[in-house]
């Protein structure tokens, strides 16, 4: 067992305070802003998909888009929408997919790259049959963004598909 102070001692199962005296674990120092570009790859599972949405969400919060505006409801919808196509249509085994989020001065962008070239989404003005359980996700980012795009994926095979929301 470690010593923790002079009257404990730590446990087996307990890990060592990797932070510097005084400072709290779970306080994030607010020194310099946080990166305006985030790139993150997530396991291509219905958990990653969550993540994905949960990353997304939180960053938005610390870019001053607080949890429930907004800004970071539509945009936590949009990339649940985007990641869960990514699951459930681009999938590859072993291959993750990709969420970029980037902040521009009148827009925010989330960015969601998947490995499958060949099975790119079409938006169809058409909606499907009332009792259909897939082929509404892409209606509603359309809905919801400013803009949306396929496109190529950069410096890999597959494919990206963004979308825009303008900033009140």
């Amino acid at each position: 067992m470690a010593t923790l102070g002079p009257h404990r001692q730590r446990g087996p199962h307990e890990q060592p305070n990797l932070h510097p005296p005084g400072a709290h674990p779970r306080r994030r120092v607010r020194n310099r802003p946080p990166p305006a570009r985030v790139r993150d790859g997530v396991t291509s599972s219905p958990r990653g998909a969550r993540l994905a949405r949960r990353l997304v969400s939180h960053r938005l919060d610390t870019w001053g888009h607080p949890y429930g505006g907004r800004v970071n409801e539509t945009l936590t919808l949009i990339t649940a929408e985007l990641a869960a196509n990514a699951v459930r249509h681009g999938h590859v085994a072993g291959r993750d997919f990709h969420v970029r989020l980037t902040h521009g001065t009148g827009t925010v962008r989330v960015e969601v790259s998947d490995t499958r070239t060949e099975r790119v989404p079409v938006l169809s003005d058409a909606e499907p049959p009332g009792d259909a359980e897939c082929g509404r996700g892409l209606l509603i980012v359309a809905g919801l963004a400013t803009r949306w795009e396929v496109a190529p994926r950069d410096g890999a095979p597959g494919k990206t598909v963004w979308a825009e929301l303008r900033l009140p």
